[in-house]
């Protein structure tokens, strides 16, 4: 008999998905505290966790910045960000235990002596702290990474796992990890000086999107699905990204990130590998991460020719004006790359990935597209004409959820096609279930060690590698840069 792609044990517990290890005691430190992302999604996250009885008992929380702050401003932000961006209503009790929770300490990132002040607050040299969980979240701009790791491994707050020379330490990178391969590369070494690859979370908030994980779970707890996931029945895929907002007056971050860096590199591309890996051993972690990896490595280089034919950058009319963009910018805010993966499943088969900022729909979806029929039975012309190929669509957001394509006969005494939707809406078939946001989960995976929805090393480095020839085109001008009107659909792109 054949053995199936999933088995009933990996349902029942899916490794690193739903695996769910014993909660430490923790303290979770976070810098670059003053910063948008901490209130909006990292205290609202642990809020929500706190809400949800899902925090270790003794839980601590140190923010950490350069700003001179006193602690009570710090927590009215925090409070603020609750109150706005929480999907959980502010709760008087549930905010003091949070408030009992957190400290506030200022360090200069560039003074070694910083560290040691916060070595002292963390008490982490103490023997009642040996067991303690010290998780480090790099929530500052990535050009900081570098100094503040060399900061915590000089200071001893971090150390390797292998060396037992304290007690358990991680460190969180926000994304993106380096700016291009040589950063990437180089901040890499660097962590493996003070840390073991186990002991670093390269974050990714796409990967703990409730509707990202189902990718797996859709093709490999269905059967019916994963025969005809090759390129023997699957025309081209369409994986895209758009946003309906422009820069929202981020233009010297969104100067330095642009589309590529900011959603290419590491959003699309780890969808891409989730929809074309092949099935893991089991759903242990390193097994999902071995199999995205070879993804990547199949990645057919971005060579001169495709640049010019496979590529499509623009920038929304109106970029140039806003404040903080250069009035000779290059910076795409849309891009279209049609690429490859040179394996025996997918050979010969196009991706098409495209993202872009201001256009006229907010949308994260993909399009599995199959072969049309090979031969029209129907005699009527215009019957031919209407039938359409049969499509798969996998929807990340806004509304979440998968629906195929599929022809049907149009009632009536003619022989008539019509094209119908088989749908699945997620939030009605779970109404009644909470659904956790994606900073929810991977704040959980952190405290855990769970590194499945995190990137390895070498796939962060084969992302950048293949992004690589795009950044330098853009850089040189090799690749045209179009104009698209705000709130259109963007530039036209065939697979």
């Amino acid at each position: 008999m054949e053995k199936p792609i999933i088995t009933k044990a990996d349902i029942h517990d899916i490794g690193g998905l739903f695996n769910k290890p014993e909660l430490h005691e923790a303290t979770f430190i976070i810098f670059g505290a003053t910063g948008d992302l901490t209130m909006r999604k990292l205290i609202p996250a642990l809020y929500n966790l706190c809400v949800d009885k899902l925090l270790p008992r003794d839980f601590k929380i140190v923010t950490v910045a350069r700003s001179n702050k006193s602690l009570d401003s710090m927590l009215a932000r925090f409070k603020s960000g609750v109150e706005r961006f929480s999907r959980n209503k502010l709760n008087d009790d549930c905010w003091q235990k949070m408030v009992d929770r957190i400290s506030y300490v200022q360090v200069d990132y560039d003074r070694q002596e910083s560290y040691e002040t916060l070595k002292n607050e963390l008490g982490i040299t103490l023997p009642e702290n040996a067991d303690r969980h010290y998780l480090f979240y790099l929530s500052t701009p990535p050009t900081s990474f570098q100094v503040i790791i060399d900061g915590l491994g000089k200071s001893g707050l971090v150390t390797p796992a292998h060396h037992k020379a304290g007690p358990p330490t991680r460190v969180v990178f926000e994304k993106p990890f380096g700016r291009d391969l040589q950063s990437a590369l180089a901040l890499n070494e660097l962590a493996h000086h003070y840390l073991d690859e186990e002991q670093l979370f390269r974050m990714d908030h796409y990967l703990g999107k409730e509707t990202v994980q189902n990718i797996l779970i859709f093709r490999f707890a269905n059967s019916i699905f994963e025969p005809i996931w090759n390129r023997r029945y699957i025309s081209h895929v369409r994986i895209t990204a758009f946003e309906n907002i422009g820069i929202e007056g981020r233009g010297a971050f969104y100067e330095e990130a642009g589309v590529i860096r900011d959603v290419l590199q590491n959003h699309l591309l780890q969808i891409l590998a989730l929809c074309a890996m092949e099935p893991p051993n089991s759903f242990d972690a390193e097994h999902i991460r071995d199999e995205r990896a070879k993804v990547f490595k199949a990645l057919r280089p971005l060579d001169p020719y495709a640049l010019r034919n496979d590529v499509s950058l623009a920038q929304y009319e109106g970029y140039l004006n806003e404040e903080g963009v250069a009035k000779d910018s290059k910076t795409p805010t849309y891009a279209s790359v049609k690429l490859f993966i040179d394996n025996w499943r997918w050979a010969g088969i196009p991706f098409v990935l495209s993202t872009g900022k201001n256009l006229k729909k907010k949308m994260t979806q993909i399009e599995i597209v199959y072969t049309p029929v090979p031969l029209c039975l129907f005699k009527e012309n215009d019957v031919c004409m209407k039938l359409e190929p049969n499509v798969l669509t996998i929807r990340i957001q806004p509304e979440e959820g998968i629906s195929l394509r599929i022809g049907t006969k149009t009632p009536g005494e003619k022989q008539d096609v019509s094209p119908v939707q088989l749908d699945f809406d997620f939030n009605q078939s779970f109404k009644e279930k909470a659904q956790q946001e994606a900073y929810e989960k991977l704040l959980l995976d952190c405290l855990r060690g769970n590194q499945t929805l995190f990137a390895r090393q070498e796939e962060v480095e084969h992302m950048w590698r293949f992004v690589a020839p795009l950044l330098e085109g853009v850089q040189s001008g090799q690749i045209p840069m179009g104009n698209y009107v705000a709130g259109s659909n963007g530039p036209e792109v065939k697979p």
